[in-house]
């Protein structure tokens, strides 16, 4: 169905517009002067090749079709792994099932990580059991940021910021651009780190492609998320000091966690001549940036807000 002004579309819909199929991301009456190509806060674009699991826009009429996305498991894993599941933390699994995923390999995502150098956390500093809970939630983490990975390779993007799998030093073409310093670019990564997912920065001058900040250090990363979309549909906004979310104005792009849960946000803040990514908080006294083997706090900053 091609998109027609005055036409309200809700969620699932798929239109046709200058060639190019679009997927709604928030439900709409349209307007003449808000056309998927100008409204990337509104529609996604899809791919013009993969024509599966769209919902088809007929007027009165829709023709729906569930999308599920299912994972390949990791080889040896012979354990069924529910999604609420994932969503626990390792200590509030019974001892039962906890011995399941170690035999059944519930925890081979997050050890093929450690095994091929993944730094996530510091195994001097934690107990056996404790490694084994940093371990699944890793494995949890790189679960999760698959999925999104494969939704977005088959459906297009749903909003204009999205999180997707990135490895080593070769940067998407659609990722977000936060500055340069020097001759390369600066991007917005994310990864998981001592039990919470951190935000740095990411660029193909980087030792293995990205770093981010934990406790006054600054860690290199080869296998981490970039965040990637259309600026059209999103704005930086000022902040200062502790983060006061409310005062925006703004609603913030999905951005980390810290260890307890505390949401990290996506910060960017000027050092050095140059403006890099880093994250921020509620409980932060500042912008946190990883630069030059450790972190640094910025007072003045902005957060990457939709428009």
């Amino acid at each position: 169905m091609y998109w027609e002004p005055g036409t309200y579309y809700n969620l699932g819909d798929v239109v046709e517009f200058e060639g190019h199929r679009y997927k709604i991301i928030q439900p709409h009456t349209a307007q003449s002067d808000w056309s998927p190509p100008v409204t990337p806060a509104l529609w996604g674009r899809l791919s013009d090749e993969d024509h599966t699991g769209e919902h088809r826009h007929h007027g009165h009429h829709e023709e729906k079709q569930q999308l599920v996305y299912e994972m390949p498991r990791p080889e040896g894993q012979t354990v069924e792994i529910h999604r609420e599941e994932r969503e626990k933390h390792w200590f509030d699994l019974d001892d039962h099932r906890k011995k399941e995923l170690e035999v059944g390999g519930g925890l081979l995502a997050g050890a093929a990580l450690l095994a091929g150098g993944y730094a996530a956390f510091k195994s001097h500093q934690h107990h056996e059991e404790a490694q084994k809970a940093h371990t699944w939630a890793l494995g949890n983490w790189l679960h999760d940021a698959e999925a999104r990975t494969a939704e977005y390779r088959n459906y297009g993007p749903r909003s204009p910021a999205t999180w997707i799998l990135n490895r080593g030093k070769e940067i998407p073409p659609e990722a977000i651009l936060v500055g340069k310093e020097h001759s390369w670019s600066l991007f917005i990564c994310r990864a998981f780190y001592e039990g919470g997912v951190q935000i740095g920065k990411a660029s193909s001058a980087f030792q293995k492609g990205a770093v981010i900040g934990y406790k006054h250090e600054e860690i290199q990363l080869d296998t981490y998320e970039i965040l990637i979309g259309d600026m059209n549909g999103l704005r930086w906004v000022d902040a200062s000091g502790r983060l006061n979310v409310e005062a925006l104005g703004y609603r913030p792009v999905e951005g980390g966690r810290e260890s307890d849960g505390t949401p990290l946000y996506i910060a960017e803040a000027p050092h050095k001549g140059a403006v890099h990514p880093g994250k921020a908080s509620e409980k932060l006294d500042g912008a946190y940036i990883p630069y030059g083997g450790k972190e640094t706090c910025i007072s003045m900053y902005r957060i990457l807000c939709f428009a």
